[in-house]
Formats: structure tokens, sequence, C-alpha cells
């Protein structure tokens, strides 16, 4: 059974694929560990989390996964250059306070870094903020501007750009709208962003 059928999230099925098994997993803002867990199971990686939450540590502990309880932007301070084959960060970048940096930091740590992001381009959001003139509020963003927890707003083509001013490789890219992989015009259709991506050789 694949990632996504056990947790409804398109993201961890997009991320469980591009995962090599055998490989030495750090998972960034991990949460309850459910990713993790079936990484272990079912691709036999050497998995590490870092969370913030003290239950949802506690949760992924339970589940058999090694978690650090912390704040993952000073707890990647403490890794060794190329501690990992893949550092992932899902649906957690635009809350970070430093992202540039968590993203050097991820690629230090990681021979390959994977990032996935709700993206602030789509369609949605846009005719949200020309509609009401307000802060966009979707089903994709549902938080009131002053209790949300994201305070980076990127895009599909913000994050292709910024990888291409650091000279980032993009090893590959996929889009998803409702579970479904995007193919087409992914900055204003895609509702979330998934980038594996290296640092330049």
């Amino acid at each position: 059974m694949g990632v996504r059928e056990i947790y409804g999230r398109s993201d961890y099925a997009i991320i469980g694929e591009l995962i090599e098994p055998g490989t030495r997993v750090l998972d960034l803002g991990c949460g309850e560990g459910l990713l993790l867990a079936w990484l272990k199971e079912n691709k036999q990686v050497n998995a590490r989390g870092v969370e913030m939450v003290g239950a949802s540590v506690q949760k992924a502990i339970a589940r058999g996964v090694s978690v650090y309880q912390g704040d993952l932007e000073t707890a990647l301070e403490d890794y060794p250059d190329g501690a990992f084959d893949y550092v992932i960060l899902s649906q957690t970048l635009q809350e970070t306070r430093h992202p540039l940096k968590v993203l050097e930091s991820m690629l230090r740590i990681g021979r390959y870094a994977i990032v996935a992001f709700p993206n602030f381009g789509h369609w949605s959001v846009r005719w949200a903020h020309l509609w009401t003139g307000r802060a966009p509020k979707t089903e994709l963003f549902p938080h009131d501007w002053y209790d949300s927890p994201n305070i980076h707003f990127l895009t599909v083509f913000d994050f292709a750009a910024l990888a291409h001013k650091q000279h980032w490789k993009i090893e590959r890219s996929m889009f998803l709208a409702g579970g479904s992989q995007v193919k087409t015009f992914p900055n204003m259709m895609a509702e979330v962003a998934v980038f594996l991506f290296s640092a330049s050789p």
C-alpha cells in the first residue's frame, strides 16, 4: 500500500517515491513521524526527525522513529556535513524565520534536499486577493493574517528563481492540486509544489 493511501497526503506520496531504499533520511518538522515511519517500514531507511511539539515527538517515538525535540533552524547547526542522503522539509518552509539559511543547511548536511510547500501563486489565492482586497484566505491558506503560521509566501516561480540564483540543481519537480499531478501552468494551477534539488558540483 502506498503512503498516500495510508495518510491521505499527496506530498507524502511524491516524497515517498523520491526517496531511495536504504538511505539516510532526516525529516525536519516531522510532526508525528508518519512519513518517517512509512519510509522506515517500506524503504528500510535510516530515519531521523526533528520536531518542536513535544506531544508530536512522543507519538513519533511510539511509532519507532528516532526524533529530536527542538527548533529545526537551530538543530540544523548540530549536524555534520554530509550526514544524510536526503533532508526533507514538507509544508514547513514558509513557516521558517530564515528560509534561505535553512535551505543552505539542508544541502550542507544532505546529498539531496526535498521541499514541499503550498504555492501562493495558485489561482484561488490570486483571486481572493484581487476580489477582497485583503490578505488571501482560502482552503490553501485558511488562516487570518494575524494568526497564520506562514511568514513567507512563495510561489513555484519564486523557488525556481532562487534555485537558479544559488546555482542549485533541480533534480525533479512535481506539482499537485487536489491530490492529482499538475502538468501545465504549475505556478497558477498547483496547490502544492515538491522540489528535489542538490548543490552544484
